[in-house]
């Protein structure tokens, strides 16, 4: 047996307490979990089987049964410790032809050893046609790990495939937290989003959406399909949930975008993010006439780190720099990696052309500081070419444009400084 406490369930001893089960002239048998096999069946079992004796019954061969089925009879073992009592279609195979049937399930526990047991009545054939996928519909709803639950309108579950059980087996009818009214809300991570859900899904007969779900692995996101549906017996109005886990497609989306905005080696923002966030910088620019600055930034002596201590002591390199230039800006700012060693910084509201030269020297000072790579110091210096929004481009590849022809024209006349647009050569 499970590791698990099944003192408060009904214990049956032996076979001799089940004597007033052979007065019930419906199908009635006790399946034991823990050796896949019947303990027990009265008469109408043993000639729903076929079979002559209980001895057949208990002896009946059930090695070819799958994992799959194994594991739904104990699912449906922890829903009827869950909820007291199963309701739902089963789908059984006398003399080898699929039989469907609503079978009702109590959990109970079994001999001397205490084995996990289900005790079956079967009250109702279920009439499901000829056809074999209606029969494969049911089979399907137990089998599938999507989660499949039927709610009445004011969120209480009404039956639930091995998959919801599974993922909910926390959540108790009998045992709301405080503040929450029913089962449905309290799926959810926050229980205001339940309420918003159950009310959306009434007032629109049903609907998508996508919420933080309390389950028994923890937050995860589910997409929830929701459709209105009635109860096959009653006829009373449910609410029919199909939830699919969207959290490992949501996570690759969010690392998609992480890789397409920011660069792997030292996390700062790509080229790409950087454009996509100027669009606003520039119109914020253009309303308070402002001024902005764009310094392009090329490392002098970097091929000499790789050539000395590998691409791995440039690459811890350039994970320090990264940090040592994001140190001396501020929130405002914007900084990015273009290429393999080239950055690129976007200063908001420059008052006067000598703020952008103030971070450009920084920026130098900070590139010419000894860095500890592999064991030895190294030194590399960057050259700098600072343009300005209006004056030098009112968009970003003409900024970029502009400041790259300043950086070269230091590259061209020493290194290690900084140059303005509007004093670069014009080639």
């Amino acid at each position: 047996m499970k590791n698990k406490d099944y003192s408060h369930l009904t214990h049956i001893e032996s076979l001799d307490e089940l004597r007033l089960y052979e007065l019930i002239p419906n199908v009635v048998w006790i399946f034991d979990l823990d050796k896949h096999g019947w303990w027990w069946g009265n008469q109408a079992a043993i000639d729903f089987w076929g079979l002559d004796t209980l001895d057949d019954l208990i002896n009946k061969d059930l090695s070819d049964d799958t994992q799959g089925a194994r594991d739904r009879t104990v699912q449906t073992f922890d829903l009827a410790v869950k909820n007291g009592l199963t309701i739902d279609p089963w789908t059984t195979y006398p003399n080898g032809k699929p039989k469907t049937l609503f079978m009702m399930h109590r959990a109970v526990t079994l001999g001397p050893d205490r084995h996990r047991g289900i005790i079956a009545y079967i009250n109702e054939e279920v009439n499901l046609g000829e056809a074999p996928e209606n029969l494969l519909l049911v089979e399907a709803m137990r089998y599938t790990n999507v989660l499949v639950t039927s709610f009445t309108l004011d969120g209480k579950a009404v039956i639930e495939n091995p998959s919801t059980t599974a993922a909910y087996k926390h959540v108790h009818a009998e045992d709301l937290p405080d503040g929450v009214e029913s089962e449905f809300i309290a799926r959810f991570y926050n229980p205001a989003d339940g309420r918003q859900c159950l009310r959306d899904a009434i007032d629109q007969k049903g609907g998508r959406w996508t919420y933080q779900m309390n389950t028994l692995e923890g937050k995860r996101l589910h997409t929830l399909d929701i459709r209105m549906s009635r109860h096959p017996l009653s006829g009373d109005s449910l609410i029919l949930v199909v939830e699919y886990d969207v959290t490992e497609l949501h996570d690759a989306q969010e690392e998609l975008r992480r890789l397409a905005h920011y660069d792997a080696l030292t996390g700062l923002p790509s080229l790409r993010f950087l454009q996509s966030n100027a669009a606003k910088m520039l119109a914020h620019a253009d309303r308070n006439n402002e001024k902005l600055a764009l310094l392009f930034i090329d490392l002098d002596g970097f091929k000499g780190v790789n050539d000395s201590c590998g691409h791995e002591g440039g690459d811890l390199l350039l994970k320090e720099l990264s940090r040592r230039f994001t140190g001396i800006l501020r929130n405002a700012d914007d900084i990015a990696r273009i290429g393999g060693d080239e950055f690129v910084i976007l200063i908001t509201d420059v008052n006067r052309n000598n703020d952008a030269s103030v971070v450009a020297q920084k920026i130098i000072d900070e590139a010419c500081r000894p860095f500890h790579v592999a064991g030895q110091s190294v030194q590399i210096g960057a050259s700098v070419g600072v343009a300005f929004y209006p004056e030098d481009g009112r968009d970003i590849p003409a900024l970029l444009k502009a400041a790259d022809k300043a950086m070269y024209r230091v590259k061209n006349t020493g290194k290690r400084d900084f140059c303005l647009a509007a004093n670069a050569i014009v080639n």
